[in-house]
Parts: structure tokens; sequence; C-alpha cells
């Protein structure tokens, strides 16, 4: 029996303008001023310069209903998105986002830093080669940056599951998140993804080329590891009944193999990239100044021959269809420029008022330099502080650099978790790491 009721639930869904912007947060300098040019090639209504603006006022024109009506209007509102209210409420004076306090007539001179391709950027850049849907690529993004540097996923598909849905808002399944696995064991080096040992050598023993000696490997990991790992040799010959010297060409083919793929990448013949800070942080008469790259804050305006091309379809007596078309087209233009701009404008201030947390939140250190002076600091303590989510800060930190009188580092560097000392306190991971590695290079001397 059929039977008809009404369920009410709540869902969040970002509109495309709102996924566009984040990943606009995420990209470094380097690729911002790439997504930039890309930008301004596929939108003529947007210009770059230092003129002044003149920003196209979309509400002069939206009572003219006679273009908005007709069949296959496609208006792209940009009022739908409040950027602001998205985002955050914070405002920062223009000011602040200016590349630098110095005047025109100082020089300064830094020397560029280089650095090779990383092990998991060269993951992401292999997975073009494969033809995902964005939901799927997502997946096997977050599935690559849960990678360690040995090449194992040592996470539980379950707790990636979760931890998906919960930071990135992506809703999936074990049974997809599994198969989108397998496409990372295709990947370079060989065995880059298992869950552990056992795994890692049989997904290398796969990438060989068959001969007896492979497949006899092959079959002795899958099927007698555990006798394999204790040397029970006699056993595996009485199991296959093979001879002594096909288990030993069996095993020479197991040796060959790499335990840590990850450890295997060798940047020497990578591609050298130039990093560009993000940010630069200075110490000015003992206080703290942070300064966005002015890379990061282009001057951009909205073009006014497109608006006055606007402004003349407006008025003219015969309207086409062809020329429909044509105000239609220079409508969706401008909005898309407008839009452009307010969104890196917010992302201006995405990353300026992150960066200026971080940067109070460790101000004992970017004072001294003292690496022991770092605290305890994770994504939520940032978060709070900015009042943005956490999924936003993590993506300002991501792939991101800072430059520091104490050398450029990565901003996720500064974040740790903490434990507790003898007198309670808190204290930070990388605090212990280094006062570890401290006593052991002291035992090691007293030892030699």
């Amino acid at each position: 029996m059929l039977k008809q009721f009404l369920n009410l639930k709540l869902s969040q869904k970002l509109s495309p303008q709102q996924i566009q912007l984040m990943k606009l947060i995420q990209l470094p300098t380097q690729a911002f001023e790439q997504r930039l040019k890309e930008e301004m090639v596929e939108n003529p209504a947007l210009e770059t310069g230092k003129e002044e603006e003149e920003l196209y006022e979309k509400d002069e024109f939206d009572n003219n209903d006679e273009y908005d009506d007709y069949e296959g209007s496609e208006n792209i509102d940009a009022n739908e998105i409040n950027i602001d209210e998205y985002l955050s409420n914070d405002e920062t004076p223009d000011y602040k986002m200016q590349a630098n306090n110095y005047s025109d007539d100082d020089e300064e001179y830094s020397s560029p830093l280089a650095a090779p391709t990383t092990f998991h950027q060269d993951l992401i850049n292999q997975l073009n080669t494969f033809i995902l849907t964005d939901e799927e690529r997502e997946i096997v993004e977050f599935l690559v940056g849960s990678i360690d540097d040995d090449g194992y996923l040592r996470r539980d598909v379950q707790d990636i599951v979760d931890d998906m849905a919960f930071t990135q808002g992506i809703y999936t399944d074990e049974k997809t998140v599994e198969k989108m696995l397998h496409i990372i064991h295709d990947l370079d080096p060989p065995g880059v993804g298992a869950r552990d040992l056992h795994e890692c050598l049989l997904l290398q023993l796969r990438h060989k080329t068959p001969s007896e000696s492979v497949d006899l490997a092959i079959n002795i990991i899958e099927n007698e590891f555990d006798a394999f790992t204790k040397k029970h040799y006699e056993k595996l010959m009485a199991t296959y009944e093979i001879s002594k010297d096909q288990l030993k060409k069996a095993i020479e083919e197991i040796e060959k193999l790499n335990p840590k793929p990850g450890g295997a990448y060798d940047s020497s013949n990578r591609t050298v990239e130039q990093i560009v800070p993000d940010f630069a942080i200075r110490i000015v008469d003992g206080e703290l100044e942070l300064t966005l790259n002015g890379r990061n804050a282009p001057s951009l305006h909205v073009s006014k021959d497109y608006q006055e091309m606007l402004q003349t379809y407006k008025v003219s007596k015969d309207k086409s269809n062809q020329q429909k078309d044509a105000v239609q087209f220079i409508k969706q233009k401008l909005d898309s420029a407008k839009w452009f701009i307010d969104a890196i404008r917010q992302r201006q201030e995405t990353l300026y008022v992150t960066m200026n947390a971080i940067m109070h939140f460790q101000q004992e250190y970017f004072l001294d330099g003292e690496e022991t002076k770092l605290k305890p600091m994770i994504l939520k303590d940032v978060a709070d502080m900015v009042g943005l989510d956490i999924s936003t800060v993590s993506r300002v930190a991501n792939s991101k650099y800072v430059e520091t009188p104490y050398g450029t580092k990565l901003i996720k560097e500064y974040f740790s978790e903490s434990m507790k000392n003898d007198q309670g306190e808190d204290v930070s991971t990388l605090e212990i790491k280094k006062i570890s590695r401290r006593l052991l290079k002291k035992k090691t001397k007293t030892s030699l």
C-alpha cells in the first residue's frame, strides 16, 4: 500500500560561486596568479590596472525586463552570495593589505628560495591522467593528503569517511573510498597508499613484469606472509612443492622491493619551483608586523567599455534577437567580473585575518625565534579566534609560506597537538620532539 507523507530536513549546499571562492582561498600565491591570468583570458569584462575602478552597478539595468525575460536567459545574480557573511564578518582596513609599509625609496633584496615538487604534489599531478568526477577528485585528493611520508595510508577507511564528512563536508561511503584508493594504488611509486607492509609488497609485485619468480613471490606474500616473515623456508618449499633454487629466486624478487615507497621519491630530477612567500612577518620596534604579499592583491576593475556597450544597447530603439543575445552575454560577463573582484577582496581579508591570528597566537616564538616557545595550536584554536570555519583555516594554512626573520616556512608547521608535562601544563609536541632530538644527539656524542 502506497502512502504519502512530508519529511522536513535541513541540508546545507554550497553554490558554485562559494565553491570557487573556497578554492581561491586555498591557492598559494603562484597558483593564484595563474588562476587570475586564466580568468582575465576567459572574461574580457575584467581588466587590470591602477586606474580608478568604475564598478558595474547591476541595479541600474535590472529594471529593464525586456532583456531578462526572453527564452534562454541565464542571469547570474551576484547578490545571491553574501561572501562576507559566508566566510567572515571581520573587516580589515585597506592599508593592512599593502605589500609593505616602507617608502618607495627603500630597497629590499631577497634571495629566491627553491623547492622541489613534493611527494604529495607529485601524486596529485599524476591524478590528472584519470577521468574523475568533481566528487571523486575531492575524495582521492583527501586520501593523498592522508598518506604519510613513507607512502602509507595508516588510517581506517571508516575514520577517513567520517573525517571527510566532518571537516570537508564530503559525504561518501567506505565502498567509494576503497574504489578511489585503488586509483592511488596505480600511481608511482608502486606501493603508495598501502595500509600495511603486506599490502605494500603485494602492490609492488603486481606492478612487476609477470614471470615464474614474480608469480611465486606474489603467492607467498599473499597466502604465506607469516611463514615468509618468520623464515620458515622448509615449510614454503613443501607447501608450493618447489626447489630451494626456485624459492631463492622468489625471495630475491621480494628483497628488491621498497618497504617505504614514499622514501624512494627522488626530488633531484623533478622540476624545481620557486617558493614565493604569501606573507611576511617583521619585527619593528619590538612589535610584530604582518604584511600580505602584494601579488595577492592585484588591481582589478570592471571594463568601462563593456559598461558603455550595455548602456548603448539599452537606449537602442531597434532591439533584435541578436542584440538581446549580445546584451545577455555582456551582463553575464560584467556580473562575473564584479563577483571575481569581490571574491579576491574577500580572499585577501580571509588570508590576512587568519595569518594575523596565527602570528599573535605564536607571538613569543616570532619575537624570539626559539622553537621551544611554539605553543600547542590546532585549527580550531585559530578558527575560534577569527570566527571562521575550521575547513577555511585549513585552506589558508595549506601549501602557503610565511617569511620570518628566522627563515621562510610552511604555515602548517606552526600547528601541533599538546601534551601535559609534570606540572600539568600544556606542552607542544614540537617542543617535545626538539628536546628529544637534543637528548639523542647528546647521548650519541657521549657514547662515541
